[in-house]
């Protein structure tokens, strides 16, 4: 099972579905292994994730790890948690310079397999 969740991860990765409708490269991020108990399902990476591939690593992760009462390093155990955005890819920016709503591709392909993936969920954090 843990490798069929890893070539599932490498799929998403390797995903391009919606880049003909973004004006930057596609990076989608996902983290995980199939033995996480707490999955954390955001809208979709923001501009931070887009350069660096790693999920919350600014003010609002800081806040989350402080409510979740788990360090950094427990945070990014992927053996523990999973994070799995509701879009995997940064969507860009609006008129006003706000991130866009996640795009919808990314549910529709990937929610069911993640969610078969992931056997042993005790808790599963939305956050938006």
């Amino acid at each position: 099972m843990a490798e069929a969740f890893d070539q599932l991860k490498a799929q998403i990765r390797a995903c391009r579905v919606c880049q003909p409708h973004l004006d930057h490269p596609v990076r989608p991020v996902v983290r995980g292994e199939v033995s996480a108990v707490i999955r954390i399902i955001g809208q979709a990476p923001g501009t931070r994730v887009q350069a660096s591939g790693m999920p919350f690593t600014d003010p609002s992760g800081d806040r989350l790890r402080d409510w979740m009462g788990v360090s950094e390093a427990e945070f990014y155990d992927e053996r523990a948690i999973a994070i799995t955005p509701m879009g995997f890819c940064f969507p860009g920016l609006d008129a006003k310079g706000g991130d866009r709503p996640p795009r919808r591709e990314c549910a529709e392909r990937w929610r069911a397999e993640l969610f078969s993936g992931l056997p042993d969920l005790e808790l599963i954090l939305v956050i938006g």
